[in-house]
């Protein structure tokens, strides 16, 4: 059954209800349909990996838990736990990984592969108007450029992470950096980006208020550079690259992705940037082989009611009755990005919203049970999974990859308020 918000919009009841809920994607076709219509192409990702190879020794000069890695910013592919496959209802014959995204160095989260990329692009850009005419990129880790970039600004709204991503690697680079947070993001977050010498504004509103003062604020600087979460397609590409990362991986594993051998692929959404650009790669490398899901709290579920609601105009989980209050602070967006949704709607497999108390139980599980030490929108894949699989349509897939976002850079003293929470 639907209803009609105010919006115009049939939202799911359970949805209004703010319940738990599978939702199969009634949209979706075939990749090769729609993969060469799609706003972003293969042209851009393959740009955004020619950028990653040839950033990769200035990244490992500018960070020096890159420079074991030659600056590839990457994280391990963990085959999950007996104890956690059990849990989530496995039947022995699947096999599961944890793509740990939570240990991604620099930053601790996936957001520094689509933020860090994006102030890569723009201190290409930003050197050669003043006449860098270079290919060896480490040299913008020396002092000069640092000060030729000490008058160029970049600005992000953020719920945390990808501020934290992007302020690490603009002062890295030398650039100021400003970054405008939402009410939900949380104090340590601030106290570390303040640590890095960023530019904190915070706001008492909500996530879509933070990116808009930060927009608005770029327009009056002279050399600033605004990182758009809601519209960016240097970030949508950057996570796109990612499904290289994964591909080397499963290879390594000895799993073969194929239409016999599905791949079911669960990822965090918050506005949908990262779900959308790993959809997007994880599309373009395996097609139907691979079924992407993402996954929302159920106060929060703007990717799910922009899908069903289509793609006309913008909608928000305040229009269904939702409070947008969740303790996964990075997944706390009342409207979905529109690029997103625009990849997403022909692509994803489905979408799952998951309770506050249930994305607790699997901090807590996960830690006790592997000692992976996860933020609650991290957590929220470990639901989703158990979700899907009491659904018969939720047991197609042969190997399944829980993507966890971020949560390893967590202060003892929040990570241990996680684990008191009930």
């Amino acid at each position: 059954m639907t209803a009609s918000h105010p919006g115009g919009a049939a939202a799911p009841e359970a949805v209004r209800r703010a319940d738990p809920l599978v939702w199969w994607n009634p949209h979706r076709v075939p990749a090769a349909d729609v993969l060469d219509a799609l706003p972003v192409t293969r042209a851009d990702v393959q740009s955004a990996r020619d950028l990653r190879a040839r950033a990769a020794p200035l990244l490992a000069a500018l960070f020096p838990e890159l420079a074991g890695a030659g600056g590839r910013i990457d994280s391990p592919l963990v085959p999950l736990p007996g104890g956690l496959v059990e849990a989530l209802g496995g039947t022995g014959a699947e096999r599961w990984f944890i793509k740990a995204d939570h240990a991604l160095p620099v930053t601790g989260s996936i957001k520094a592969r689509g933020g860090i990329h994006e102030v890569l692009g723009q201190a290409v850009r930003a050197a050669r108007a003043m006449g860098f005419e270079g290919e060896d990129l480490d040299a913008l880790a020396g002092p000069e450029w640092q000060a030729r970039f000490a008058d160029h600004a970049v600005l992000v709204g953020s719920t945390g992470n990808l501020g934290y991503s992007v302020g690490l690697a603009a002062r890295a680079l030398g650039f100021q950096a400003e970054v405008h947070l939402s009410a939900d993001a949380k104090a340590w977050k601030k106290d570390r980006l303040r640590a890095a010498g960023v530019q904190v504004v915070e706001h008492a509103a909500d996530y879509t208020h933070a990116v808009g003062a930060a927009r608005d604020k770029a327009a009056t600087l002279p050399r600033a550079h605004f990182v758009d979460d809601e519209t960016s397609r240097e970030l949508f590409v950057g996570y796109a690259t990612a499904a290289d990362d994964l591909a080397r991986q499963l290879d390594a594993a000895g799993v073969v992705v194929d239409g016999a051998h599905p791949l079911q692929v669960i990822v965090p959404c918050g506005v949908g940037g990262a779900p959308g650009g790993l959809t997007l790669g994880l599309k373009q490398r395996w097609g139907d082989a691979v079924h992407c899901v993402v996954v929302e709290p159920v106060q929060s579920p703007a990717m799910l009611l922009q899908l069903v609601s289509g793609l006309d105009r913008r909608t928000s989980v305040y229009e269904a009755g939702l409070t947008n209050d969740t303790v996964a602070d990075g997944l706390a967006c009342a409207a979905a990005s529109m690029l997103a949704a625009e990849v997403l709607r022909p692509l994803l497999t489905a979408a799952v919203t998951v309770s506050d108390a249930r994305m607790l139980h699997w901090v807590r599980r996960a830690w006790a049970t592997a000692r992976l030490r996860l933020e609650p929108s991290a957590a929220a894949v470990f639901e989703a999974a158990l979700a899907l699989g009491r659904d018969a349509r939720g047991r197609d897939a042969t190997t399944h990859v829980l993507w966890t976002t971020g949560g390893a850079q967590l202060p003892a003293e929040a990570f241990e308020a996680l684990l008191g929470s009930r």
